[in-house]
Parts: C-alpha cells; sequence; structure tokens
C-alpha cells in the first residue's frame, strides 16, 4: 500500500526538515551582525520562524506570516481546506495582528491598492524602515546583539499566551 503523502508531518520529518528549520533558528540568532527581516510578501512555512530571530522584524502592512499556510491548516485542523478563511483568521497572520501580538515590531505602510502599485515608493519606505530600525543597533557589540535576539526569540508570543 502506497502511504507516499498520507502523512505530511511525517514525511516532512524523514526528510529532516524540522532539523533544518533549527539550524535556521540557530543561524540567526547566532548571527553577529544586526539582523533585520523585512516580509514583504507571504511568508508561511515552518521556515519562516527564523525570521522571528531578528533583532527587529519588519512587515509591509498587506503581507502576511505565518507558520503555516492557512489552507494547509485547515486541511489539518478540519480535514477540509474549503476552511482556509477560518483558519487565516485564527492564524492572526495579518501585519496588524501580528504587531499587537508584540511578534512584528513594525509594520511599513503601502500606497494604496498595495506594493505592487507604487514599487518605487514602497521601496523607499522599506528603505527607510530599514535605516530607522538598523540605527540604535549599529553601535552594539556582537555578545550584546546575540544576548538580546535570544531573549526576544524566547519570549516572542508569551503576550498572546496570557
Amino acid at each position: 500500500m502506497d502511504t507516499s503523502g498520507a502523512f505530511p508531518g511525517i514525511d516532512a520529518e524523514a526528510h529532516g526538515q524540522a532539523e533544518a528549520i533549527a539550524r535556521s533558528i540557530e543561524a540567526c540568532l547566532e548571527a553577529p551582525v544586526p539582523m533585520i527581516p523585512t516580509i514583504i510578501g507571504e511568508g508561511g512555512s515552518g521556515g519562516a520562524i527564523a525570521l522571528a530571530a531578528g533583532d527587529r522584524v519588519l512587515m509591509l502592512e498587506h503581507a502576511i506570516y505565518s507558520v503555516i499556510s492557512p489552507e494547509g491548516c485547515a486541511s489539518i485542523l478540519w480535514r477540509d481546506s474549503g476552511k482556509a478563511a477560518d483558519a487565516a483568521e485564527a492564524l492572526r497572520l495579518t501585519a496588524d495582528d501580528l504587531r499587537r501580538l508584540e511578534l512584528v515590531d513594525e509594520v511599513i505602510p503601502e500606497p494604496v491598492g498595495g506594493a505592487q502599485r507604487d514599487a518605487a515608493a514602497t521601496i523607499a519606505a522599506v528603505r527607510d524602515a530599514l535605516n530607522t530600525a538598523l540605527q540604535p543597533l549599529l553601535g552594539l557589540d556582537r555578545a550584546t546583539l546575540r544576548g538580546r535576539r535570544r531573549e526576544k526569540f524566547l519570549e516572542a508570543g508569551r503576550e498572546a499566551l496570557t
């Protein structure tokens, strides 16, 4: 009996995805330079967790960020990918939701109609946000950067649980 694809989590683990994700997080936490992940579109996989290990996390206002897509979540929870809208709401994957949960440090406004409507304005807004976020980090030594980043990562989402 062919069961390939029947148990995606088991299949993913057989291919070492959990270890790869853990190594990505570790690399981000140990980076000796400032890290400012910027979510500009759709971050929707386990690998996206590593982005939370930045000194500051920025996100365009219409981007989404989650460890799983709404369709994948709905398929797992309700065995019905048609419930993706319900899953999206439960996941709280919008920039405003993630800012309220303190998982994103800054939401970057987009031009009316979205980033694709005015690429130059979007690029300028991202550049300005990156420059602002980077300035206070430039004077910190490697040990301080890594220590603060690790503490921030370990505290991520704790408020949402209380």
